[in-house]
C-alpha cells in the first residue's frame, strides 16, 4: 500500500480539500490532502493551523495469509449419531402430509377437475365419455398433444387418403382414414374421419369407429355360427325332414341360403361363411381386418362387387348383423331353446 499523507488545515472561512497530484498517480508515490478545518478555541480568525499524518508502506512479506478451510479438514470421518428418541416418543406429522386417499377419491377429485372419465366398460360405444376436439384448440406454442384413449380396444388402420375440396380460393387438401377398433372378443367398429393432418384425421376415425361398435356372434370354436343343417346329424331322418321343412318356412321368402351371410353396402358385395376350427381366416381387405379384429379366428369371406375399403368395411358389417345364434332366435320369440325344433 501506497502512503497516504493528510495535511490538515484550520479555517474560520472555508472548508477545501486539495490534491495537488493527478488521480492516476496514486498507485506509484504518495499523495497527500489537506484539510482545513475551523477551530475557534485556540486559534484566532486569522491564524491557520497545519497537522501532518504520515501512514507508512507495509511490506508484502509481513502479511500473514490464513485460509479458514484448513483448520476444519481432518481424517477422521464425521458419522451422524443422533440421539435415541425416548420411549413412547412419536414424530410430529409434517404439516403437508395428510392420510393416503383412496381409489375412488382420486377418481372423484380427476373427474373434478377434467369431467367425467371412462368407466372400463362398454355396450355398444354407449357409455365411452370422449373429449370434445373443440376443447383442445391451437395455442400461440402449437397443438396440445391428445392422449390415446385405453378402453381395451385396439386399432388398425384400413386405409389413409388424400381429398381435396374445391373452394372459391382454391383446393383444399385434407387427409382421410378409415380405422377398425376391436377387442377380439366379439365387438368391432368402423370409422372414417376427416383432417388436415394424418395424426388427426386417425384420431377423429378412431373416436367415429367407437361410435359404431357392434357385437359379432361367435361359437366356442371363433368362428361364426354355423348353418342349421349342420348340427342335425345328432337326430334321426324323420326329425331332420321336420326341421329342414321349418327352417326354409321361417327363411326370408323360403329361398334364403343359410350356410352364408351376405353383406351389401353401396355396390360393395361381401359374403362370409363359418368354418372349421384350423381353417384360419381366408379373406382379404378391409373383409380381413374387420373379421380379426372381432375375434373370428375360422371364417370365409369374398369381396363380390366393388373394390372400395370403406363400402367393403361397412358391407362386412351388414352381413356379420345378419347372423344369429340358437339363444338369439329362441330369446326374440319368448321361446326355450328346446322349442325350436318343434
Amino acid at each position: 500500500m501506497a502512503a497516504t499523507t493528510l495535511t490538515l488545515s484550520s479555517s474560520s472561512s472555508s472548508i477545501s480539500l486539495h490534491n495537488p497530484t493527478p488521480r492516476f498517480f496514486l498507485l506509484n508515490k504518495p499523495a497527500s490532502s489537506k484539510l482545513f478545518l475551523s477551530s475557534l478555541s485556540r486559534l484566532s480568525l486569522s491564524s491557520t493551523a497545519t497537522a501532518t499524518i504520515t501512514v507508512p508502506r507495509s511490506n508484502p512479506g509481513e502479511i500473514d495469509t490464513s485460509f479458514f478451510d484448513d483448520e476444519f479438514e481432518s481424517e477422521e470421518e464425521i458419522v451422524f449419531d443422533p440421539p435415541t428418541p425416548p420411549e413412547g416418543f412419536i414424530a410430529p406429522p409434517y404439516f403437508d402430509e395428510g392420510p393416503p386417499e383412496t381409489e375412488d377419491e382420486i377418481a372423484a377429485a380427476y373427474e373434478e377437475l377434467y369431467g367425467p372419465a371412462y368407466s372400463g366398460e362398454s355396450y355398444l360405444g354407449k357409455d365411452i365419455y370422449v373429449m370434445d376436439s373443440k376443447a383442445k384448440k391451437m395455442t400461440a406454442f402449437g397443438k396440445v398433444k391428445k392422449d390415446k384413449i385405453r378402453d381395451g380396444f385396439e386399432e388398425r388402420v384400413i386405409q389413409v387418403r388424400r381429398v381435396t375440396k374445391v373452394v372459391k380460393g382454391g383446393k383444399q387438401l385434407h387427409f382421410r382414414a378409415i380405422v377398425v377398433v376391436g377387442d377380439k372378443q366379439g365387438q368391432v367398429g368402423v370409422g372414417v374421419g376427416k383432417a388436415k393432418e394424418v395424426i388427426g384425421a386417425v384420431q377423429k376415425s378412431a373416436i367415429n369407429a367407437r361410435r359404431n361398435i357392434i357385437t359379432v356372434p361367435l361359437t366356442k370354436y371363433s368362428t361364426f355360427p354355423h348353418s342349421y343343417a349342420a348340427d342335425l346329424r345328432a337326430f334321426d331322418r324323420s326329425t331332420v325332414s321336420v326341421i329342414s321343412a321349418n327352417i326354409m318356412a321361417n327363411a326370408d321368402g323360403g329361398n334364403a341360403n343359410v350356410d352364408k351371410s351376405d353383406g351389401k353396402y353401396g355396390a360393395a358385395n361381401v359374403m362370409l361363411r363359418p368354418a372349421s376350427p384350423g381353417t384360419g381366416v381366408i379373406a382379404g381387405g378391409a373383409v380381413r381386418i374387420v373379421l380379426e379384429m372381432a375375434g373370428v379366428e375360422n371364417a370365409l369371406g369374398k369381396q363380390l362387387g366393388s373394390n372400395n375399403a370403406l363400402n367393403n368395411a361397412r358391407a362386412t358389417v351388414v352381413a356379420v348383423q345378419k347372423m344369429r345364434q340358437f339363444r338369439d332366435v329362441a330369446r326374440e320369440r319368448g321361446i326355450p331353446m328346446e322349442e325350436l325344433w318343434k
